[in-house]
């Protein structure tokens, strides 16, 4: 038998395979080797406490916060279950909860033919998110027609006043943070230093201050027998923070596109608007997707400092939970912070795993193996 004809054989084990993939990566010399064992224990160390707490010497029944008394107790289920429904919805009324249940249904309907990129109709399912949805969810969730009981924003709270106070941040503060990066580069010195003013002056001080000036000093300024919603307050406020961090992002972006781009779009005989919404903005959106999601998590996570002004989010209603006498316990509250804690890691994971797949799916030719390697 020649050797051409020989029949192949699998290479050895020590060359392929998940014992190579081990000694390759953790155990490749004596230093790493080390490592691996000091990291090994300290995963050991954290998981061994974290399900002792968590599941072995957890209480999953109780009436009250007796029941998570006893020594060596762990997490005190118990008043997560007891407070769940205030957690999700605040004070929202239980007869009507059902609204907020249908609310969250229709943004699924159009968010995941929106996200996902094998399912066609994009343009509707735009259409849909952007306009007729947040006429459908205003009319849901505060009522006052169609023979729906009026619901003031005063009793939402928890899951549902973060998911609103985010979602609406987040829809407005990108087209406006789009406008002020375009202005901040404009040619008219009149737009430029307004734009380059809002953004310095906003970036200047912190959250919780403009969330402050709108619920006390703001109402000062209005005419007698005028008043802005507490809620609609805040929501314009995140919105117009975020979108002056956006600006900056998207500016980065900007300046990232060659030159070569803007002088051919200008020999196309392009106008402003075209030559920016067809050539330059989808070319710098692309590249600093991960800023934008980036800034868009940290807007997610702000929403808890509108307890300062009264509204209670998914934070504020597990704070308020705490000081229930009925509740007190050593464990309670390490329960309490460490079930919000895990629903904001949730949508917060979830938001940075579809950038990463943005990126990978709209990374150009050679750097999409990149993109999928940070992706895996």
């Amino acid at each position: 038998m020649t050797a051409s004809a020989r029949p192949l054989t699998p290479p050895p084990t020590t060359a392929n395979g998940p014992w190579a993939w081990l000694r390759a990566n953790l155990f490749s010399s004596i230093g790493n080797t080390i490592l691996t064992v000091i990291a090994g224990w300290i995963v050991y160390q954290v998981a061994h406490g974290v399900i002792g707490w968590a599941f072995v010497n957890a209480t999953f029944e109780g009436e009250d916060g007796g029941a998570c008394t006893r020594e060596n107790a762990g997490a005190c289920w118990p008043f997560v279950s007891a407070w769940f429904g205030q957690f999700m919805y605040g004070r929202y009324p239980d007869a009507e909860r059902w609204r907020v249940n249908l609310t969250y249904a229709l943004a699924l309907a159009g968010l995941v033919p929106l996200m996902v990129p094998r399912i066609p109709g994009k343009l509707w399912s735009s259409l849909y998110v952007l306009g007729v949805f947040p006429i459908l969810a205003t009319i849901l969730l505060a009522g006052g027609v169609f023979g729906l009981p009026d619901v003031p924003t005063d009793s939402w709270g928890g899951l549902l006043v973060t998911l609103v106070i985010s979602s609406v941040g987040i829809a407005a503060a990108f087209p406006i943070g789009i406008l002020l990066a375009l202005g901040r580069r404009s040619e008219m010195p009149i737009v430029r230093w307004a734009s380059v003013g809002f953004i310095e002056f906003v970036r200047g001080v912190p959250l919780i201050t403009v969330l402050f000036m709108s619920s006390v000093m703001l109402p000062l300024f209005l005419p007698n027998g005028w008043t802005i919603d507490k809620l609609v307050r805040a929501l314009i406020m995140v919105a117009l923070f975020s979108a002056a961090y956006l600006a900056e992002v998207i500016r980065g972006g900007l300046q990232a596109i060659p030159r070569g781009q803007f002088e051919a779009a200008d020999a196309l005989g392009l106008s402003y608007p075209h030559k920016m919404g067809l050539i330059i903005l989808p070319q710098a959106l692309k590249l600093v997707i991960p800023g934008i999601v980036n800034t868009l998590i940290g807007l997610f996570k702000d929403t808890s400092l509108v307890l300062i002004i009264g509204i209670f989010d998914l934070l504020g209603m597990v704070q308020a939970a705490l000081s229930a006498q009925r509740w007190l316990s050593p464990a309670t509250p390490m329960t309490g912070y460490v079930f919000a804690g895990f629903v904001f890691w949730i949508f917060c994971f979830g938001m940075s795993r579809y950038s990463l797949m943005l990126e990978r799916r709209l990374a150009p030719g050679g750097q999409r193996t990149i993109a999928k390697a940070a992706y895996d």
